[in-house]
């Protein structure tokens, strides 16, 4: 009976240990960048959990300007994998960067993506039109720029005008 037990135990064991083998190529898959809807806004991108997802007008195309602080207040969406396209979302335009600490970050588009600390739960967008760290930030649209209600097509310049809220 003892060793009947230990067998089964054992045997469990292995079981458990081979499943977390085969579970470790998904637990480095990148994150599903989703759309979502806004009346404010209109569409705009989100991440695996519904958390808005921003790009920064400082930027430059495909290299993160935020860093130290402002990568703080501003999270940027980092990853050990590709990311992947939900429904909306066109694949071509997800790619990545280095950032120069050395993490890799998403980019749509060419902009490196950011979450924002003020945004407390899936679907806010506190961080919409936000003047900080020497920019202005934006919800991302479908298309690659900043997303704006009644706006279609790719804005993705980043020099309309801010709310005056600062960091």
């Amino acid at each position: 009976m003892l060793f009947s037990t230990y067998r089964r135990t054992r045997s469990g064991a292995a079981a458990i240990c081979l499943g977390l083998v085969l579970a470790l190529p998904a637990l480095a898959d990148g994150p599903q960048i989703q759309v979502k809807h806004s009346e404010k806004i209109g569409d705009y991108l989100t991440d695996s959990e519904g958390n808005t997802l921003y790009l920064f007008g400082k930027d430059e195309q495909g290299m993160s300007t935020c860093h130290d602080a402002c990568a703080r207040a501003w999270p940027p969406l980092l990853t050990d994998g590709a990311a992947s396209a939900g429904a909306g979302v066109d694949a071509d335009r997800l790619s990545t960067t280095k950032r120069k600490d050395g993490t890799t970050q998403v980019t749509y588009g060419g902009w490196p993506l950011y979450r924002f600390v003020k945004d407390g739960a899936p679907g806010d967008i506190h961080g919409q039109e936000v003047n900080g760290f020497g920019g202005e930030w934006y919800a991302v649209s479908p298309a690659g720029g900043k997303a704006e209600a009644g706006e279609t097509g790719d804005q993705s310049d980043g020099s309309s005008g801010g709310s005056g809220e600062s960091w």
